[in-house]
């Protein structure tokens, strides 16, 4: 089997015409943008798991909740490690830095359900990631850091109703917004035997 060796210029032999100027930046996969954008928020959760000191695991098969997060830490009071359910979503329909307190996200009404009981055993959160339209607006790499774009918040659903026939919107806090301090917040509070 022959492989394709990358130009100089980085693009593969024969499959663009470097003449062409109608391309401006990189020839990216045909992958749907929401499977990518689905893609990018797990490497945001990745990246604040890791910096919070919390390991990852992914149900399987999923039942509707996207990751668990598992957090060890002596001053837990109700377990030595403790564990939260993750559920992602993304959108580029809501600019960045929206606007007044809250906003609006609309969930299936079968999702806000699994996510809205009470009481449960572990806690669930959903975390709703901003991002930009355009893809290649998703991050910036440097020597000395890689920003991904835009920002993911989170909130606690239990108890919330559902309000709608098929999907039902709920309100968002922009004050949560989903970093590592955020997350051992989160983790110190359940270790003590409260809510996140």
């Amino acid at each position: 089997m022959a492989l394709a060796q990358p130009e100089p210029g980085g693009m593969l032999q024969g499959r663009i015409d470097p003449r062409s100027e109608a391309r401006t930046g990189p020839l990216r996969g045909t992958l749907a943008t929401t499977a990518c954008m689905e893609t990018l928020q797990v490497g945001y959760l990745h990246a604040v798991a890791a910096a919070a000191g919390c390991s990852l695991s992914q149900p399987f098969p999923d039942n509707g909740i996207d990751w668990q997060v598992n957090h060890g830490a002596p001053g837990h009071v109700v377990d030595d490690e403790v564990t939260i359910k993750v559920q992602l979503k993304a959108t580029y329909q809501i600019p960045p830095r929206p606007a007044g307190p809250t906003f609006a996200f609309t969930l299936d009404n079968e999702h806000l359900v699994k996510l809205a009981r009470t009481p449960v055993a572990v806690h669930k959160i959903l975390v709703v990631m901003l991002v930009p339209r355009e893809r290649d607006q998703w991050l910036a790499a440097g020597h000395d850091r890689l920003d991904l774009r835009h920002c993911c918040y989170w909130t606690n659903l239990a108890g919330h109703p559902v309000t709608g026939r098929r999907r039902t919107t709920v309100r968002i806090p922009t004050t949560r917004i989903f970093d590592d301090r955020a997350l051992c917040e989160i983790m110190t509070r359940v270790g003590s035997g409260g809510t996140p």
